[in-house]
């Protein structure tokens, strides 16, 4: 279990996150929600191990992870928003290196690489670097290279946004079955239509508060809400939605 305990973070005067307490547990698909500036990627990277808190605890498996950085990391598979890869490397060679930096035997590597890019219909790719790659093919390749190491542990940022559908519907999917295969998954998202349809539950943020934390059913029935998109705006959006969009076409016409 992966579990958030009191904890808050703050960037000098800014508190970015504050008294953050969850737990995600295996099976589960954890959906985080929140508009810009609500402390999603300062969550994400705590979680992952990047930045400790300043005040509370992330525990996994009963243990804080800053005191197993290290073991905790190599149970972690995180996929960035904004991934910076060597472009001049080939799919294969970045999940070599990937890998190889994981320590993953060679030939258990190779076999995984080979059933990766199958899977994922990037064999045809086989010597294109990824600079020449579209940006779902580098989210395949990155998703590839966050399970090499079979994570207990998987975070996930933004990591549909701007697909094609058809990529999109893949990765949705294989999601869900990394969920139902054990693995703990923190999905956070911008994404609400996708965050609903794969998530066991949501979390919604708003700065950097927890405002909501339920199932996305139950919270739709808690708010007399038809969507996640209409919880979402009753919860985390300052603004009346409509009357914003009534004041763009009134400023439009102007």
């Amino acid at each position: 279990m992966l579990e958030l305990r009191g904890v808050s973070k703050r960037y000098g005067a800014l508190t970015a996150v504050s008294r953050l307490s969850f737990a995600v547990r295996p099976g589960e698909v954890l959906g985080y929600l929140g508009p810009n500036g609500s402390g999603k990627s300062t969550t994400v990277k705590m979680l992952v191990g990047l930045m400790p808190p300043t005040h509370g605890t992330i525990l996994f498996d009963g243990q804080d992870i800053q005191d197993h950085l290290v073991e905790y990391k190599s149970q972690v598979g995180y996929v960035p928003e904004e991934a910076h890869v060597y472009t001049y490397l080939t799919g294969p060679e970045y999940l070599r290196l990937c890998g190889r930096l994981r320590g993953i035997a060679a030939a258990t590597l190779e076999r995984k690489i080979d059933r990766f890019l199958r899977m994922f219909e990037l064999d045809g790719d086989y010597h294109a670097t990824l600079g020449s790659y579209s940006k779902g093919m580098r989210q395949k390749i990155l998703l590839s290279a966050a399970l090499l190491h079979n994570p207990r542990v998987l975070v996930l940022d933004e990591p549909v946004s701007g697909l094609d559908i058809s990529t999109a519907l893949v990765l949705r999917t294989a999601i869900r079955a990394l969920a139902a295969d054990g693995r703990i998954v923190f999905y956070s998202s911008h994404e609400l239509d996708t965050v609903e349809k794969i998530s066991t539950r949501v979390i919604i943020l708003r700065a950097g508060q927890i405002v909501a934390d339920d199932s996305a059913s139950h919270l739709r029935e808690l708010m007399r809400a038809s969507s996640l998109e209409d919880v979402f705006s009753q919860l985390a959006v300052k603004e009346n939605v409509d009357d914003v969009a009534q004041a763009i076409v009134e400023t439009a016409r102007l």
